[in-house]
């Protein structure tokens, strides 16, 4: 497949496969002309669920000229538009291929009631035409073709929004009891931010890497199971271990970022902090009570539309 620009604004392609929804051959093409006639109408052919003719001019001063043109419009309701992506062609005897005619610029058109007709006043020259050589016209018989696809817009849309800070997107978890908990099992609770609901997991006794030598915590989407396939969450979240006696520059922090999906497990931090830090004198666990916040800096949001 050969492709080539000309002045018009055209693009042309060169190709074997002849157009898939119609072509016109038309024989003594001289003797057509003769008739004087400046807009022969093919048959009607269908493609994409409409019906098309295609128009020639084979008498023009300069060119031929070739268009698409809609047909029975008149039984369309009140402000139709039919957006269409086409091509016209004409077949080169002598090389064996066809010449696809579309708009470099513009290959979708919209048809609709002030115009129903879209193509090219000056489709090939008409010296270059009638020229044999040139393999357009010979033994005074040429064929055009059409191909057309109409694009139809299924309604279906999806809006992604990334959030910076979204709202309500910081909260302050406490596990009281500390203690008490279960070293080798986490234990959660729940928050929402960006109209999902995430849990947050601390491990007291550490896990994985971390298992007996540092407090593991890791953030988790609720409900993951229930995405569709290859839907990802994206959640960029600030998790923070509060110091409750010497204030937030004494806070152990760590970011989690990430894309949750329906395989997705819980993701954070193995080795969060050292579990000799959660000794009562430093401040991290006053009361017997673990305080961690959350604070979502950044969170996808989408929304589908049928």
């Amino acid at each position: 497949m050969e492709n080539n620009k000309n002045e018009h604004g055209i693009t042309v392609t060169r190709r074997d496969l002849p157009p898939a929804h119609f072509t016109l051959k038309i024989e003594s093409f001289s003797l057509l002309r003769n008739t004087g006639v400046v807009n022969y109408e093919s048959d009607v052919f269908e493609a994409g669920g409409y019906k098309w003719r295609l128009c020639l001019n084979p008498n023009g001063k300069r060119f031929v000229s070739l268009y698409l043109k809609l047909e029975n419009t008149s039984n369309f309701r009140s402000g139709w538009e039919v957006n269409a992506d086409f091509k016209l062609f004409v077949y080169d005897h002598i090389n064996n291929k066809y010449l696809a005619f579309q708009d470099k610029n513009y290959p979708v058109k919209r048809f609709h009631e002030m115009r129903t007709k879209w193509g090219y006043e000056q489709f090939p020259p008409l010296q270059t035409f009638r020229d044999s050589s040139k393999g357009y016209l010979v033994n005074d018989s040429c064929v055009f073709g059409a191909e057309v696809f109409v694009i139809r817009p299924t309604g279906k849309r999806e809006i992604l929004s990334m959030v910076q800070k979204p709202a309500n997107g910081s909260s302050t978890l406490k596990f009281e009891h500390f203690s008490k908990l279960d070293k080798n099992s986490p234990s959660s609770k729940v928050l929402t931010a960006g109209g999902r609901s995430w849990q947050i997991y601390v491990y007291p006794g550490g896990y994985g890497e971390g298992k007996g030598n540092s407090l593991t915590v890791y953030l988790g989407l609720v409900g993951r199971d229930r995405l569709p396939p290859k839907k990802a969450i994206w959640a960029e979240c600030k998790l923070r271990v509060l110091n409750q006696r010497r204030g937030r520059g004494n806070h152990v922090e760590n970011t989690v970022r990430h894309w949750f999906t329906s395989s997705s497990p819980p993701f954070g931090f193995h080795s969060f902090m050292p579990l000799g830090h959660l000794q009562s004198s430093m401040g991290y666990l006053l009361n017997d009570t673990l305080i961690v916040e959350a604070e979502f800096l950044t969170l996808s949001v989408s929304k589908s539309f049928p």
